[in-house]
């Protein structure tokens, strides 16, 4: 069990004085088996006249903000601090009928997993097909666990990381093609790759914690927002796949918002009132750290580590 603190500020600039519209946040974790929230805190300025909390048709924690007046400058800071219980490979958890690929999903689950299964991306010419085909046992059962896991590691290896400020995502063949692309591009080829094989997926959007001072490997996605995939396995349920870092299961990945598509999980977004070029720039930043062993008792001992 760890204790981790993060601390999100995201801070919009304009070159003239313009008029906020609706802000929606994704930044507050819900509570698990596996990470238990402890402090939270959501610092906006300049103030807004309301925020409200609801939760989305995925069941995320949304804050919507409205604001009156005018600003030349939003930033929005998120403190939270939580305990995290790492959790490995799904192995060990899988019913014995999803120990080897194919297999079925319930009837009943069915109905609710539908849209998952679903394919996203258009594929006319079967290349997306024919790449996640290379990961199966031609003629005979491929272990599930062994098969993710290698698609996972096939997507870190093979392809080339880079952080990208553009807006979107790119579609798993784009992705394909250029060998190259962001957290969000690799969980989403992957995301598409699983349920071209009949599996569940889903985008989950959140935070990594990179252990550079406990002697562990250095994480791509670092200083950020990060982006991976669940996918759904009787017996283990949804289980965590970071293709951009190799990591199956939690370990390091903190847990924001799970969504069927990458739009659905967008930490921060709204609109302002004024002129396109009024708009200067966005700056991100996210520190991601381990506080001391032990639970904080009192808020007064998460204040004393760092968070509001």
């Amino acid at each position: 069990m760890t204790i981790l603190a993060v601390k999100h500020v995201t801070t919009y600039s304009y070159g003239e004085s313009v008029r906020l519209g609706q802000h929606r946040m994704m930044l507050r974790p819900r509570d698990s088996n596996d990470q238990r929230l402890l402090e939270a805190s959501l610092d906006i300025e300049p103030k807004p006249q309301s925020l409200r909390w609801i939760h989305d048709v995925f069941d995320n924690c949304v804050a919507i903000a409205n604001f009156a007046g005018t600003t030349r400058t939003l930033r929005v800071e998120s403190n939270i601090a939580l305990e995290h219980t790492p959790f490995e490979g799904p192995e060990a958890l899988l019913e014995d009928r999803a120990r080897f690929y194919p297999f079925a999903y319930d009837g009943d689950e069915m109905p609710d997993l539908a849209r998952s299964i679903e394919r996203h991306h258009a594929d006319p010419s079967g290349e997306l097909d024919r790449w996640v085909q290379r990961f199966l046992h031609q003629g005979r059962p491929t272990e599930t666990g062994t098969l993710l896991m290698t698609l996972t590691y096939a997507i870190k290896e093979g392809l080339s990381y880079e952080r990208r400020t553009a807006r979107g995502t790119q579609s798993p063949l784009q992705t394909l093609a250029s060998r190259r692309g962001s957290c969000r591009d690799f969980a989403t080829l992957m995301m598409e790759a699983a349920r071209a094989l009949g599996f569940a997926a889903r985008f989950v959007s959140g935070y990594l914690y990179v252990p550079n001072g406990d002697g562990g490997e250095r994480h791509l996605g670092g200083g950020s927002t990060h982006a991976w995939c669940q996918i759904y396995l009787p017996g283990a349920g949804w289980v965590e796949f970071d293709p951009t870092n190799g990591i199956v299961g939690n370990r390091d990945l903190i847990r924001i918002a799970v969504a069927r598509e990458a739009q659905q999980a967008i930490p921060l977004h709204g609109s302002y009132f004024g002129e396109a070029a009024a708009a200067e720039g966005m700056d991100v930043s996210v520190h991601v750290r381990r506080l001391p062993d032990g639970e904080p008792s009192t808020r007064r001992e998460v204040e004393q580590n760092g968070l509001k």
